[in-house]
């Protein structure tokens, strides 16, 4: 923890201009990115923030500028949802600001806002309105948000120090990698005894890649997964490959993949017509002896968009999705625990529901670490003070939600995918913004028990120590504590 770095602090200060009725008008956003000694990593990630700082929401004018700063920490890097977490984050904040500023609810100051048919990006990407509102508005009616949000105000006037907070979050994450890594390959053997070695470029870190690769495989060559057998990632068998993250991998090995398995099923054709009552071994030993070749290579690339453009790193599609949180607060230790979550996530056709939905509720997981218990802390000559279990905490089997409902989104498709899938590994993090803006809401029904009304800043994550000082009860008055009131986040 020394040595290493993490995920790229942000500064960000925002001014939005908006109508009496919640309509946003206008974005002006400044942010600065810690990205330690050097900056390895820190332009990328600047590129990624950028991509996604409208999230779904409509802004007819915007202005962005983003500055990346050496300090005198470890590097900071690449983390899962590197760039596009903070960004996402940032968005949700300061329309959570335009709610509260016109005493209109969350939940209406984020419909109003959203993307609608026909609308598109800052950057001219289209953007899919009918699966963000699907995965919005079934959320909203199968987690009961009304109805609880009823209950909750009601629970609240009856406990002075214990609050509950409820909050609903939509999601649309950019998925998309610079042009020069739209690429994969994929090598595929045949053995006479009927059995397949699949081997690609991409690394198994236990998202189940290789599994999902293994049933791409299956399916086109209509064969049994048991007959597929996923050799050890190399590159003395498939070179140059790119790296893996993004959510993007399944996507491209996986028609990788696909291609090689199309060649060699076009080549046991003939076979499969002269015999068509053969078995899979049939074909393949009649192949073998006809000195057909019973390996190929799938190479895959991701098509240029039209016009190409080299402006802006645009997204080849968007993930769907929607979480709503329910928490309960101690106003007076600034503990809580997350009582119910509800997931909608849009994974397109999903390749593995039970390795899609895995990724979900792991994703989900680390972001309400990320945003609400892993605090870093330097002292003024740059050294870390966590450095251990013992002082930075991750979350633990008594984080999880009371209540965790997980759900894909039905009816979806992506033709930009292998067999109409979408990455999942990365978007579902960010939907943990939820638990944060939940926790926050606990803190208003605190605050306006002791006449404190309006916005106020809470800095990510929302440790104990950060949400009992923004409970501003009797016992915070008589501190000497005092914080910046910039909207700095």
């Amino acid at each position: 923890m020394i040595t290493v770095g993490g995920r790229h602090p942000v500064l960000a200060n925002y001014r939005v201009g908006f109508t009496s009725s919640g309509k946003v008008l206008a974005l002006e956003l400044t942010v600065y990115l810690d990205g330690g000694c050097n900056g390895s990593i820190s332009a990328r990630i600047r590129d990624f923030f950028l991509g996604m700082v409208c999230h779904c929401y409509t802004i007819p004018n915007i202005r962005v500028k983003a500055h990346i700063c050496k300090t005198h920490t470890a590097s900071n890097q690449a983390m899962r949802a590197f760039g596009r977490v903070q960004s996402l984050f940032i968005a949700e904040t300061w329309i959570s600001h335009v709610a509260t500023a016109t005493g209109i609810s969350q939940e209406k100051v984020r419909e109003i806002n959203m993307f609608q048919d026909g609308d598109r990006t800052y950057k001219d990407e289209p953007v899919d309105s009918v699966n963000l509102w699907r995965c919005w508005n079934e959320l909203t009616s199968s987690s009961q948000f009304y109805t609880r949000r009823a209950e909750i105000d009601n629970y609240n006037s009856e406990h002075r120090w214990e609050k509950r907070g409820l909050a609903i979050t939509p999601l649309m994450f950019f998925i998309g990698m610079p042009r020069p890594v739209n690429q994969a390959g994929a090598l595929l053997h045949v053995y006479t005894d009927g059995s397949v070695l699949l081997t690609h470029g991409g690394t198994e870190m236990g998202q189940g890649l290789h599994t999902k690769m293994i049933q791409v495989a299956s399916r086109a060559l209509g064969i049994p997964p048991e007959r597929i057998h996923q050799s050890e990632t190399s590159t003395n068998l498939v070179p140059n490959a790119v790296r893996t993250g993004g959510s993007y991998n399944s996507d491209i090995y996986g028609m990788a993949v696909m291609y090689a398995c199309h060649i060699i099923s076009e080549r046991l054709d003939p076979y499969r017509e002269a015999s068509p009552k053969g078995t899979w071994t049939d074909w393949v030993q009649a192949a073998y002896v006809d000195r057909v070749s019973l390996s190929a290579t799938g190479f895959y690339r991701i098509p240029d968009e039209d016009p190409p453009t080299t402006e802006f790193l645009k997204a080849n599609y968007f993930s769907y999705g929607a979480a709503c949180s329910e928490v309960v607060v101690d106003a007076l230790t600034g503990k809580h625990q997350v009582l119910h979550t509800d997931i909608l996530m849009d994974v397109g056709t999903s390749l593995n529901p039970a390795i899609d939905i895995g990724q979900i509720e792991g994703a989900f997981m680390q972001g309400y670490g990320l945003f609400t218990l892993e605090e870093v802390k330097y002292s003024p000559e740059g050294n870390l003070y966590m450095r251990g279990p013992r002082s930075y905490r991750v979350p633990g089997v008594s984080d999880i939600p009371k209540e965790f409902n997980v759900s894909l989104l039905k009816g979806s498709r992506n033709k930009k995918a292998v067999y109409s899938s979408k990455g999942i590994g990365e978007p579902p993090l960010v939907l943990a913004v939820s638990v944060f803006l939940a926790v926050k809401d606990a803190i208003y029904s605190a605050r306006a028990d002791n006449g404190v009304y309006g916005n106020f800043i809470l800095d990510s994550p929302a440790t104990p120590e950060r949400v009992r000082m923004a409970c501003m009860d009797k016992f915070i008055d008589h501190s000497s504590v005092s914080r910046d009131k910039t909207n700095a986040h």
